[in-house]
């Protein structure tokens, strides 16, 4: 790419800033209500997820890091923190001895089950009670064509 640059046109830019103000105002609204509603944090419930989500209830520390999207590092003090509220635990991996998994505990899977249903009602709320029929094709058709980046 030469000296030139290719700059966003103004409706370019008003739309990208709405979209970062967005994201900044619907996370910051997740994570007050999770925070109040259930004791957890938007990060807690991430992680919660992913685990509840794994039929056996535990991820390896590094596929869990790919699923967040986090560095390894930030998902081992984050689940450390987790575990000494005892919503998570650590096991050894005793296949292959090098990595350890991240497993939810009863407590944990209490948690995002108390969180959950408060949290779908906010995202509903927020988001799909405000939008018509036309208006979630076109949010859908979007997220597809957005969702290769990860």
């Amino acid at each position: 790419m030469g000296t030139d640059r290719v700059w966003l046109t103004e409706r370019e830019e008003r739309i990208w800033r709405g979209w970062m103000t967005l994201n900044a105002e619907l996370s910051a609204a997740m994570q007050r209500h999770l925070q109040a509603e259930a004791g957890l944090s938007m990060s807690d419930y991430e992680v919660l997820v992913h685990l509840t989500d794994d039929p056996g209830g535990r991820i390896r520390v590094t596929e869990l890091a790919g699923l967040l999207q986090w560095e390894r590092s930030r998902v081992s003090h984050h689940v450390t923190r987790m575990e000494r509220r005892g919503l998570v635990e650590r096991e050894e991996c005793t296949d292959d001895g090098r990595g350890a998994f991240v497993a939810v505990t009863a407590a944990g899977r209490a948690a995002i089950e108390g969180a959950a249903r408060g949290h779908a009602e906010l995202v509903r709320r927020l988001v799909f009670d405000v939008l018509g029929a036309d208006d979630l094709r076109s949010l859908e058709t979007v997220v597809d064509k957005l969702s290769p980046l990860g």
